[in-house]
């Protein structure tokens, strides 16, 4: 009897442990494009009022640059005066260099567009009193 009830439940084991038909069903693909695409004029808008609040604190403004700096592009200058000005009234020069040195970065191997950028920023720049990394000597380092 007990041999009996160990047969059974041997094989009952094997045949849930037995392979499935081995077909492949077709995944439903679902089309994620239906929503709205945002323009680079929107894109730009949205940034800057991000870091125009003037609530802004400082993890706002490292989170914004962080996720910014993770998009696969360089960001407008009109963007980062925002983001120098928001660093100013959060009176926060390291932020403010580090947003520089980041660009800097995220510009890579196209060396014309950094000098562009402190170019279009170089106003907002002396008006905020921020010195770039250049100019202050920790480029090298």
């Amino acid at each position: 009897m007990f041999r009996a009830a160990v047969r059974l439940s041997v094989s009952g084991v094997r045949s849930l442990t037995r392979s499935r038909p081995q077909y492949a069903a077709p995944l439903a693909a679902r089309c994620y494009s239906h929503g709205k695409q945002e323009t680079d004029e929107e894109f730009d808008a949205r940034w800057v009022s991000y870091f125009s609040k003037p609530d802004i604190d400082a993890w706002e403004l490292r989170k914004g640059m962080n996720t910014l700096i993770g998009y696969d592009l360089v960001p407008e200058p009109k963007i980062l005066e925002a983001a120098l000005r928001a660093c100013r009234r959060l009176n926060d020069l390291g932020s403010a260099i580090r947003i520089l040195e980041a660009v800097k970065d995220k510009a890579g191997p196209h060396k014309e567009i950094y000098p562009y950028l402190i170019q279009e920023l170089r106003p907002t720049l002396n008006e905020l009193g921020i010195s770039t990394p250049e100019e202050l000597g920790i480029d090298k380092a």
